[in-house]
């Protein structure tokens, strides 16, 4: 039957079928609402309002009628439409420190914890009505479980000093991996995915083009501000009469394996089956990823994508990626070697010679020191007990003075050698579902990706081990998008076999 022989409403209904949330509100409240004398009138009457309680209560009327104009549809839209919500966090995890830079007022890194708390809140609503645990299930989910199980009995620790320092460490060591869920249940098309990975490449241009007007324009006021606002800063970021650049990110060691991480991404996507002129654009965005790292002066971050390199030869392995791995050693072995007189590339040699390095050798002489200290303590002296949450709680323990550097040396010392295999269990699980998972899926597309965060999860566990590369946003909520990907990609591609008549041995929804 056609729609011109329906009632009118159920005609209305019709048409209005499919469309989404924005479509309804501009057509019912914009159009059918405001747009008359009535909707003037009341519009009117609004901006009269508006303007006494600013008037007589001040700024603070404003800024409180803006969080409840602005701030409640926002609310609602992440908890309704996670997507939505999705996209928000991945874009704020970027701009995080840049907003907090640039003067925005009020504490933004709380925005980031709602903004996680709304994704979750709407996860369960989700699974009220759907009932579909299904999909949450699996030996990574379950790894990520124990490990945040693990971290919350921390607060508990009889060996820790600095007790109050859980409470600021949990958020950033544990609480974000929930967000692993969250990209679980609701990324489900690959249109999805892709808008996610333009979302973060582009994002990751912007921070590159930023770190190059650092570099060649200089720094902006307020960064010149912070630069010389203490002694130990210059310290760390003025090196051999250069300064190493940060970007939009919260330090150079975040920016650099930030820049590592999207170049990779981008090297497997240049290896899939696309256009060419896909893939000049692609490489493109690497070499901008790979210069930019440069000028954070991050040694750590330079063997990443070499590294990364290796497995994708083993994973891909073929007579064009054999030769293609073979080019690139001999460029990358002219490039530990030549001559050069400019800061950013001596520094990068520096990295594949760390026996020469003072700051390597000092670090491997506390690696050592603290190893008593580990098998001694299997549970470890508590979360947040080194570094600065430790000085600030326990000033005088034995830990607080302790640099740990290494996100698996911190690990080991605050939460143990057990808390060390968990740890080393829930990566080793992420790897091994990349990796099958990467030889399961027979679509092209999705076989790609599968290969990208693949590489970039193998990328992070090295970095982790030179600095502390998942504790820090943006590549802490990333991280947990990453290993999210792995599953639901083969998730997606059981989907479209199955549409295509294709028998799986495998289950659908698990992981």
């Amino acid at each position: 039957m056609s729609n011109q022989h329906l009632p009118s409403v159920q005609t209305m209904h019709l048409s209005k079928k499919g469309k989404g949330f924005w479509w309804n509100l501009k057509k019912r409240f914009l159009l059918e609402k405001l747009y008359s004398p009535v909707g003037f009138a009341v519009l009117a009457l609004l901006s009269l309002f508006i303007a006494v309680g600013i008037a007589k209560f001040g700024v603070v009327f404003g800024v409180l009628f803006l969080v409840m104009v602005i701030g409640l549809p926002a609310v609602y839209c992440v908890v309704a439409y996670p997507q939505f919500g999705i996209i928000t966090v991945l874009i704020m995890a970027y701009m995080l420190f840049m907003l907090m830079r640039i003067g925005v007022s009020g504490p933004i890194g709380i925005v980031m914890d709602v903004l996680q708390f709304l994704l979750m809140l709407g996860l369960l609503i989700q699974q009220r009505k759907d009932s579909n645990w299904a999909v949450l299930k699996g030996p990574l989910s379950t790894w990520i479980l124990i490990w945040l199980a693990y971290n919350i009995m921390q607060v508990a620790n009889p060996f820790t000093e600095a007790r109050g320092a859980w409470i600021y460490t949990i958020r950033s060591v544990a609480v974000v991996m929930l967000s692993y869920f969250v990209f679980l249940y609701n990324i489900r098309s690959v249109a999805f995915i892709r808008l996610i990975i333009k979302v973060w490449l582009v994002m990751s241009l912007f921070a590159a083009l930023y770190a190059a007007k650092q570099e060649y324009i200089g720094f902006s006021d307020v960064e010149e501000a912070y630069l010389h606002s203490d002694p130990a800063i210059a310290s760390l970021l003025f090196i051999g009469g250069h300064w190493r650049k940060f970007s939009i990110f919260s330090d150079p060691v975040s920016f650099a394996y930030n820049m590592s991480m999207s170049a990779i991404f981008c090297i497997a996507m240049i290896a899939g089956k696309r256009k060419l002129w896909k893939k000049i654009m692609l490489g493109i965005l690497t070499l901008s990823f790979l210069v930019s790292m440069l000028y954070s002066g991050t040694r750590g971050a330079n063997v990443l994508v070499p590294a990364a390199m290796v497995l994708f030869a083993i994973l891909n392995y073929n007579r064009k990626v054999l030769i293609f791995t073979c080019v690139a050693a001999v460029f990358l072995v002219i490039l530990i070697n030549i001559p050069t007189g400019d800061p950013n590339l001596a520094r990068f040699q520096t990295a594949f010679r760390p026996n020469n390095d003072d700051s390597y050798n000092l670090r491997k002489a506390n690696q050592k020191r603290i190893q008593p200290f580990i098998l001694s303590h299997p549970i470890g002296g508590g979360l947040g007990a080194t570094g600065t949450w430790g000085q600030r709680f326990a000033p005088n323990s034995y830990l607080a003075n302790f640099p740990p550097d290494s996100g698996y040396i911190r690990i080991s010392v605050e939460l143990g050698w057990i808390g060390l295999f968990i740890f080393c269990m829930l990566m080793f699980t992420a790897l091994k579902t990349g990796i099958n998972n990467f030889y399961l899926i027979k679509d092209p597309e999705l076989k790609t990706y599968c290969l990208g965060f693949t590489l970039v999860i193998f990328a992070y566990n090295i970095a982790n081990f030179p600095q502390e590369a998942l504790v820090q946003y943006p590549s802490n909520i990333y991280f947990s998008m990453d290993m999210a990907m792995l599953t639901v990609l083969l998730r997606l591609d059981r989907q479209k076999q199955q549409q295509a008549g294709i028998a799986t041995d495998e289950p659908l929804l698990t992981n």
